[in-house]
């Protein structure tokens, strides 16, 4: 079985935002690793935030951020 990255969720990560808190507004890649590393200790939210944000720790933790970066130069967010 071949594992190939799923495009759109790529996409969606580079251009999500935190939406509560004191990093309310900032980019997921934006947001510090030990705040992510805080969560992953307390315990990640659930759903599609949770997901998000554990992505982003392992894009972090193996010091991809410049692969996010990079979607959201070349891959702007589309307007609704």
């Amino acid at each position: 079985m071949e594992l190939k990255p799923d495009n759109q969720k790529l996409i969606e990560l580079a251009h999500y935002r935190m939406p509560f808190g004191k990093y309310k507004g900032r980019y997921l890649v934006d947001l510090p690793e030990p705040y992510l590393v805080w969560f992953q200790q307390k315990g990640f939210p659930d759903g599609k935030l949770g997901d998000l944000l554990r992505s982003m720790l392992e894009i972090k933790t193996n010091s991809l951020e410049s692969l996010i970066r990079g979607i959201q130069k070349h891959f702007p967010k589309e307007s609704p």
